[in-house]
């Protein structure tokens, strides 16, 4: 069989960093319905399944560090392999924020705080993830900006969710110094779930600011 070109070693690499993204993306997927189910089987798929997107990021590492080793890229392509370095490195660590919300599943005792939508939350970084994996795939610098604009409108979200929780903390009567416990704890976790899918908007930030690095030599958007 003829070895593969350069080029075609390029291709196959932004296919299965894209690949990778589809799989970090049905986990986080599968995370969220966990928490909004209470389903402590899906919660279990996602924490044990994590173990395959680790093997995936080490793969795509020695793919990345290969192509520096072995063929000397010029600078598009040298952008292009650093980029996606960075890249993986997010994607593996949004899978392990929807870890987090597996092991979230099986820790809450109830569901406290109707008002806060986790659910909305997470719809608006599971958009975010997906439409920065396709400017990466597509090297839309603009898809790039707007996204990286719309990681305000998430901070937002947090921080208006984070405040409703004191605020019903505050307003609650609490009892026994036991109910005051268990309370304290489903508030932590919940502010943790919170705190973690902003970090998921980050990291697809992250993913786009590489992307737009990667096609246009442009550090806007990482520092």
């Amino acid at each position: 069989m003829a070895r593969k070109s350069y080029q075609e070693q390029l291709e196959e690499l932004r296919e299965d960093v894209c690949y990778m993204g589809e799989l970090v993306m049905e986990r986080l997927r599968m995370g969220l319905d966990a928490l909004e189910q209470k389903d402590r089987d899906l919660a279990r798929e996602v924490i044990e399944g994590d173990g395959e997107i680790n093997r995936m990021y080490l793969d795509l590492e020695q793919d990345c560090i290969g192509l520096l080793a072995l063929q000397q890229p010029v600078a598009s392509d040298l952008r292009f392999i650093a980029s996606t370095f960075k890249i993986i490195t997010d994607l593996e660590r949004i899978g392990d924020l929807a870890v987090n919300l597996g092991e979230y599943t099986l820790e809450a005792e109830q569901d406290l705080f109707p008002d806060v939508d986790v659910q909305a939350m997470g719809d608006l970084t599971l958009e975010m993830v997906d439409d920065a994996m396709t400017a990466y795939d597509t090297e839309d610098v603009e898809a790039c900006r707007e996204l990286a604009a719309r990681d305000d409108d998430l901070d937002h979200f947090a921080e208006r969710a984070s405040e409703i929780v004191v605020r019903d903390l505050i307003e609650r009567e609490l009892g026994t110094p036991e109910t005051v416990e268990n309370l304290l704890q489903d508030v932590s976790r919940l502010l943790l779930t919170i705190r973690d899918l902003e970090r998921v908007g980050d990291h697809a930030v992250n993913i786009a600011a590489r992307t737009l690095y990667m096609v246009e030599n442009d550090d806007e958007l990482i520092y």
